[in-house]
């Protein structure tokens, strides 16, 4: 549903010159069960929220938003593979899907998630976001798995190798987004969103605080060999609902957002031996009353960041500048880039995923 601010600021949009264009028909999307639905894919010209004239240099002005797929519940974790194509975790389903340039969708996982034989009761039994480590293997936030898992290949079918999966002996709540850093060592944060209720007070939950955590190391740990539980990292404890993790370009600032009660972001400096120090409010936007809240996020080569935030994709400076927003007509989860030249940022909101070609190239994982 179009937010208020959204339907206000489409004058604005056009009092700057875009042009809106009709739906253009695409190819089919899948719905939860990977079968194409109904709806067709379509480009339309965005409203964006243009703040500050740095924003010029970024978001094209005649910018096109597309809904490459479509007919889920909640798409969340994209990340694109080298060969082409991307792949984005459809949580309610407990499953990962691929998408392809040619607008095919099919099951590449499932379960992702939670692998019980029972129903597992809550609304998020999937996995949720992905990366790739230097060696190009598929790394997971298991989410209602309550671990982080990496795929030997990209293939699901291939081995799996539990990175993580308790601190000091108790287990994880449920692992959310995460990021390696140039080092080998994998960050990741730890809300209870994957939990059956989602609440601190869950009676599966036996961790007190919902973490930011450091895996030393993690590139390194040989297929299939558990996890050294012992060298678990917890970095961040003050956050009740730390979700979204990126690096600063030169790797200088880790910045993690919350997503509530507050909805803010932080950035810390990182220190020679991998933690941080000096968490500095980044932004809050816990007056924006639009749907969403910062989650998923990611920065260009300029140092720029990207998250899902109130109303859509919230564009900021590497200072801490608010320059604008593309407004996305469903409450966006969270960004990858993809393509060729990385300029094109994927989208996962709600029941969609979207794409926008940008003017700047993203920070994509390094794969050697």
């Amino acid at each position: 549903m179009l937010s208020l601010s959204t339907i206000v600021s489409v004058g604005m949009y056009l009092a700057l010159g875009c042009s809106t264009k009709a739906p253009v028909k695409s190819s089919p999307t899948a719905d939860s069960q990977g079968k194409p639905d109904a709806s067709s894919s379509s480009m339309s010209a965005p409203t964006v929220e243009r703040l500050d004239p740095a924003l010029e240099a970024i978001v094209p002005d005649r910018a096109t938003l597309e809904k490459v797929a479509g007919g889920f519940t909640w798409t969340e974790g994209p990340v694109w593979i080298p060969a082409g194509y991307l792949l984005f975790a459809e949580i309610p389903s407990n499953s990962i899907r691929k998408w392809t340039p040619g607008g095919e969708v099919s099951l590449f996982l499932q379960p992702s998630g939670y692998k019980g034989s029972s129903p597992y009761g809550g609304p998020e039994p999937g996995s949720n976001g992905m990366t790739l480590d230097e060696r190009g293997r598929l790394t997971v936030a298991g989410h209602a798995r309550r671990n982080v898992w990496r795929l030997e290949q990209i293939d699901s079918k291939a081995q799996i190798t539990i990175l993580a999966d308790n601190y000091q002996g108790k287990q994880l709540n449920s692992p959310n987004d995460l990021v390696y850093k140039s080092d080998g060592s994998l960050y990741f944060t730890d809300p209870p969103y994957g939990l059956r209720t989602q609440k601190d007070n869950d009676p599966a939950k036996q961790l007190q605080m919902n973490g930011v955590y450091r895996i030393p190391g993690a590139t390194d740990q040989k297929p299939g060999v558990p996890p050294s539980r012992n060298k678990l990292q917890l970095l961040i404890q003050d956050l009740p609902r730390p979700n979204g993790i990126v690096f600063s370009p030169d790797e200088k600032y880790l910045y993690v957002n919350n997503s509530e009660p507050k909805k803010i972001w932080m950035r810390y400096t990182l220190k020679a031996d991998g933690t941080v120090t000096d968490g500095k409010l980044f932004f809050d936007a816990s007056s924006d009353p639009r749907p969403g809240s910062p989650d998923g996020m990611k920065v260009d080569v300029q140092g720029n960041l990207y998250s899902a935030g109130p109303g859509g994709v919230w564009i900021f400076s590497p200072d801490g500048k608010h320059l604008g927003t593309i407004d996305v007509p469903e409450k966006v989860g969270n960004v990858a880039w993809g393509g060729a030249d990385s300029k094109t940022l994927y989208i996962t909101a709600s029941s969609s995923v979207y794409r926008i070609a940008l003017n700047v190239p993203g920070i994509v994982p390094k794969v050697r």
